[in-house]
């Protein structure tokens, strides 16, 4: 698609016809498609917002990465959030810092299991860690589930002598479905108190945490 019409369809009141406009750009250079991209982060339709911030993602440079920081802090709409945060952790160690920042000040289940999701694959193991201990803390059942099972990702990296401790802390909480998270976090180390914490949960009151137990010695 030729870059007139791609700016005709931008502003074009069907959203259909912007999204199809958004998606050309991926044609089209950083230089060329970010100054476009960039028109459409207060478009009405959160769906155009969200894949303006996808595009920011790929075509990177100095610029989408304010715009994007802009957004994962601003944007009405945790889609729109939780995409710029996906976009963010496309330009590497850069973002992270500001990714742990935007988890604790935004307590948005989309937007933290974002965050946590795009930590565990660009392995800093230090700032998977913090969102964790973040998560756990606070009560979204969600968020804690996916802060434990990240604590479980960290089973073979320099963090995990501190993710044990707090999967042990944990083994004991008042929900069946935290302490189920627990067992089959735990089991991912090879440490004698993961397995005597697997010992205790062989006697929980829940038959479902116990069949996770008993999954974990076949």
């Amino acid at each position: 698609m030729e870059i007139a019409q791609i700016e005709t369809l931008l502003q074009n009141p069907d959203s259909q016809e912007r999204l199809r406009a958004l998606t050309a750009l991926r044609n089209y250079d950083s230089e060329v498609a970010v100054p476009l991209l960039l028109t459409k982060l207060q478009d009405p339709e959160f769906l155009i917002r969200s894949f303006a911030a996808t595009g920011l993602g790929k075509k990177q440079n100095p610029e989408s990465f304010a715009a994007l920081l802009n957004l994962v802090k601003s944007d009405r709409d945790p889609n729109v959030r939780a995409e710029a945060a996906n976009s963010l952790s496309l330009y590497g160690e850069v973002a992270v810092s500001h990714l742990v920042t935007v988890f604790r000040q935004d307590d948005h289940w989309l937007v933290r299991g974002s965050i946590i999701a795009a930590l565990v694959e660009m392995q800093f193991p230090e700032a998977l860690f913090e969102v964790c201990v973040c998560a756990v803390a606070g009560e979204d059942p969600t968020v804690r589930s996916a802060g434990i099972d990240g604590f479980g990702l960290l089973a073979n990296s320099l963090k995990k002598s501190q993710a044990l401790e707090q999967l042990l802390m944990l083994k004991n909480d008042e929900q069946w479905s935290i302490r189920l998270d627990v067992v089959r976090a735990i089991k991912k180390f090879e440490d004698p108190q993961a397995k005597a914490a697997l010992s205790d949960l062989m006697q929980d009151e829940d038959h479902r945490v116990v069949a996770a137990v008993l999954e974990t010695s076949l």
